[in-house]
């Protein structure tokens, strides 16, 4: 381990920079992804689907994605105009 990285390390767990997270897309749906703080996720509005990250790397694997129930899944107002559309083939 190289020294003073220890304090990098630990922060690694505490999620991801903001600005990373406004620059990351969805990988089937090619839409922006929201950061979730509470749930340490990324989450796609646009399919419903929630992308964990852990030790502060997003696994954007479909088959790493959660499928979100209507309750769970939040619409920020931009997005309530846009089609919803559920693609699940990606994630079996």
């Amino acid at each position: 381990m190289v020294r003073g990285s220890g304090p990098l390390l630990k922060s690694a767990g505490a999620g991801i920079s903001t600005a990373l997270a406004e620059i990351l897309v969805c990988p089937l749906s090619k839409q922006p992804l929201r950061l979730c703080e509470k749930t340490n996720s990324l989450i796609s509005d646009t399919v419903g689907v929630s992308y964990p990250i852990v030790d502060g790397i997003p696994r954007l694997v479909p088959a790493d994605g959660k499928i979100l129930d209507a309750d769970q899944h939040f619409n920020p107002p931009e997005a309530i105009s846009t089609p919803q559309k559920i693609i699940t083939s990606h994630l079996i």
